[in-house]
């Protein structure tokens, strides 16, 4: 079943009233962390955890909204960067260890991709539900520029985890918050579609 931000946030409120403010961003981080950093977490809702998260922190006096934005943001810089580590030290032996044509085709590829539109991949990749717990690891198995990632999984950790959470927390006061927020994610996405089909194009010459 899926919920809207407005009706998984009144859950959290009807959940966790009776709980200390410390479970409650223990719990938070924790399905952050487990989302982006661990891949059966792919199914969590983190938007809607973000979101909801905000709009709880608006409503409860006793959540720090600067905690918790703390929080989020390290859960999901670490959580990014766990999925990578895996990526590169469990995942490309793995890979190397298979010998047919199509999975070296497959790897070269993925190489490529990540070398010349990667660091685009993985700030967009924050905005789409599952994708974004795959692409950390994919990248690490592709042996993408560790900088290269590390900046970009910085970026995408406070555009997503902070700029939801804040979108949900303002969004009760400043109807368009949210619809700013959305913005954001847009240009991130254009801008790694723009940016994956010029270097295609310039393959092809």
């Amino acid at each position: 079943m899926n919920f809207s931000p407005l009706e998984l946030a009144a859950s959290f409120d009807e959940q966790f009233t009776a709980l200390a403010p410390f479970i409650f961003y223990v719990i938070i981080g924790a399905i952050v962390f487990v989302e982006t950093g661990l891949l059966f977490g792919f199914f969590l809702p983190g938007d809607s955890v973000l979101f909801s998260a905000g709009l709880v922190a608006a409503t409860k006096g006793d959540i720090n909204i600067v905690i918790l934005v703390f929080v989020i943001l390290a859960a999901a810089f670490f959580g990014d960067q766990i999925g990578f580590v895996l990526g590169r030290v469990i995942g490309r032996p793995y890979l190397d260890k298979r010998k047919s044509p199509y999975v070296q085709k497959m790897i070269a590829n993925s190489e490529r991709f990540y070398e010349q539109t990667g660091w685009w991949a993985v700030v967009a990749a924050r905005f789409f539900p599952w994708i974004r717990t795959f692409v950390p690891p994919i990248a690490g198995a592709s042996k993408m520029n560790y900088y290269k990632f590390l900046s970009a999984n910085a970026l995408g950790a406070i555009l997503w985890g902070a700029g939801i959470t804040l979108a949900g927390y303002y969004a009760a006061s400043i109807p368009w918050v949210k619809n700013f927020s959305y913005g954001i994610a847009a240009f991130f996405i254009t801008a790694s579609i723009v940016s994956a089909i010029v270097n295609y194009s310039r393959r092809q010459r």
